[in-house]
């Protein structure tokens, strides 16, 4: 057994009942179940996913709107890239125009000597 697992296990045990009661769900309990009549029970639980569907709802409209200005804010970045690639890309001509000048004036004054 590895060396490190014992005290990793030690550390986790003392937690696990919370992690378990946290991982159970929230909805309706089973003693709560055994006590409340088989309708009623069903119709609060009918109540408890309508409330939560209805904030499902609301996390996705939420989360829609914030796709929507990512979009958008992405959108505008590629636009100012693109503007400045095309800056980029005309001073490299002018820069290789340039070279290219001095290129041939360096050749004709070696050649003139």
């Amino acid at each position: 057994m590895a060396p490190w697992l014992l005290p990793a296990l030690k550390a986790v045990l003392p937690h696990v009942g919370t992690i378990i009661s946290a991982a159970v769900p929230v909805f309706t309990r089973r003693r709560e179940a055994a006590a409340a009549g088989q309708a009623s029970l069903q119709q609060q639980q009918i109540e408890e996913l309508q409330t939560a569907a209805a904030q499902n709802a609301v996390h996705v409209r939420e989360l829609a709107a914030q796709l929507q200005a990512t979009v958008t804010a992405m959108e505008q970045a590629a636009t100012l890239a693109e503007a400045k690639l095309r800056r980029v890309l005309v001073l490299c001509g002018v820069a290789l125009a340039f070279a290219v000048t001095a290129l041939g004036v360096a050749l004709v004054l070696l050649n003139t000597r």
